[in-house]
């Protein structure tokens, strides 16, 4: 199938649309840019350059074109549960040190999407997290729900349901 595609500095070439993809962000096209290479000897032959290309950034459809029986490639629909629970957080936590020296010197424990958690920091995995929130001084961030989903581990899951 032909389609347009919008090359940088304003180009604008006929290609091949070879596929589309549905992406988590929008749609991506393979297309099949022309291009001539070099053969054996003194020949110049055409040829095709194949490339992912973001639509509709950068294509356009030919005027009169039907693309319905362009291969097409769809997300899965979510499922059920992924629907009722809605999109999962990254996992992992991350420590915010609070400075000082010694064994003492404290922090608070982020989830890693937490808008208070420190950029680059480690990512610590659960039993990780679980070690350091332990550590004097450390504090569990009540922002991004960290002291909620560690202190029942923590603490036993029985905490807060009326038993000492």
């Amino acid at each position: 199938m032909p389609i347009r595609v919008l090359l940088p500095g304003d180009q604008e070439v006929v290609a091949r649309l070879w596929s589309r993809r549905q992406t988590g962000d929008g749609w991506r096209y393979e297309v099949g840019l022309p291009a001539y290479r070099n053969g054996p000897g003194d020949v110049v032959e055409p040829a095709e350059y194949r490339v992912w290309v973001r639509a509709p950034d950068h294509v356009r459809p030919v005027d009169g074109v039907s693309y319905d029986a362009v291969p097409t490639e769809y997300l899965a629909p979510p499922s059920p549960v992924q629907e009722a629970l809605g999109p999962r957080r990254p996992s992992g936590w991350v420590l915010a040190k609070a400075g000082g020296r010694g064994p003492a010197r404290g922090g608070v424990v982020h989830a890693v999407d937490c808008e208070e958690a420190p950029a680059g920091a480690p990512v610590l995995p659960l039993t990780r997290a679980l070690d350091v929130a332990e550590q004097a001084g450390v504090r569990l961030c009540s922002l991004c729900g960290a002291a909620a989903e560690l202190d029942p581990v923590l603490k036993g899951f029985e905490h807060g349901f009326g038993e000492p």
